[in-house]
């Protein structure tokens, strides 16, 4: 696999704060590449750092196997990037912006050239409107074409479906696959919105508190043989020290009085079968399936065990 983004021992600081902390990971051509965080986890100053719009404290990026630093300009030719939301004319129709946009990027694109990135992203009949006139979602779907006025191989996307309402996210999510699968687009996309990234992304990883949690493939990371399942019972502190002692006890972890433990799918009939047993009164077993839930119990670890770090 090619890999299209390297990122080694990534940091910044803000004075005393550090919003990056020694993040390494690789995007590979032709991936969806979820970067999952909440808000303050480091994702945004990480895609700036990409963008060269802030420089790093420590470490290296290689854009196409080559230094960010010293190829900038060449690099961030082959980048299309949308920040948050994107920055329009609003008095200017759809087609203007983008020819604007083209002329700044120092092209000269036809009339029907531009026609084809506005109906790509679902807006050549409102290619004569002002941008004044169109909700976010059509504005977002606007950043993103202006985005891809130069025909980048790597496209960023900070919070796409931020702000949006759920038609707006639904076209933002359908506009990213069809980049992919159609375009075959290299897409690093950011969001705190975890059951879309489930859906669109092949690769993720999750940042919490400016370090790196996990990096991997969504099928695997999200692999039902390696469920979550949550449990809780009439004693949870004796039924934690049982479990410890079982087939189970691998990952085993007391997460705010909830035990959490990994087991296959097909081994929680037995789960509930041994705790019957040992005379515990369950009341419930939960499956934790969803990346969401996944994100959740790896941060809350994150939390738990922090304090204790030195």
């Amino acid at each position: 696999m090619e890999p299209i983004i390297e990122v080694s021992q990534l940091c910044k600081n803000f004075n005393q704060f550090t919003a990056v902390d020694n993040v390494n990971f690789t995007v590979y051509k032709g991936d969806v590449f979820g970067f999952l965080g909440e808000n303050g986890a480091g994702k945004s100053t990480t895609i700036r750092m990409l963008l060269t719009l802030i420089e790093p404290t420590s470490g290296e990026i290689k854009l196409f196997g080559k230094s960010l630093q010293k190829h900038r300009k060449e690099i961030l030719h082959q980048v299309g990037a949308v920040i948050e939301r994107p920055d329009l004319y609003k008095y200017l129709s759809a087609l203007d912006n983008l020819k604007l946009f083209a002329k700044m990027s120092g092209l000269s694109l036809s009339n029907n050239n531009l026609l084809e990135q506005l109906d790509l992203v679902g807006l050549a009949d409102r290619s004569e409107s002002k941008v004044k006139t169109f909700s976010q979602g059509m504005k977002q779907r606007l950043g993103i074409a202006v985005a891809l006025v130069h025909n980048p191989e790597l496209i960023i996307l900070d919070e796409p479906t931020n702000g949006l309402d759920p038609q707006g996210i639904a076209d933002i999510r359908n506009l990213i696959l069809k980049l992919s699968h159609e375009r075959g687009k290299t897409i690093l996309v950011s969001s705190h919105l975890l059951s879309e990234i489930e859906i669109i992304a092949n690769r993720m990883l999750i940042m919490h508190k400016g370090k790196k949690i996990i990096e991997g493939e969504v099928n695997s990371l999200l692999d039902p043989s390696k469920t979550i399942v949550k449990v809780e019972t009439s004693d949870n502190n004796n039924t934690f020290e049982l479990l410890k002692t079982s087939l189970w006890s691998d990952g085993i972890k007391n997460i705010d009085n909830q035990i959490h433990l990994n087991i296959s799918k097909k081994d929680i009939p037995n789960l509930n079968r041994f705790l019957v047993e040992h005379h515990i009164d369950i009341y419930m077993i939960q499956p934790l399936h969803s990346l969401e839930n996944y994100f959740l119990n790896l941060t809350k670890t994150s939390v738990h065990v922090e304090p204790f770090a030195n």
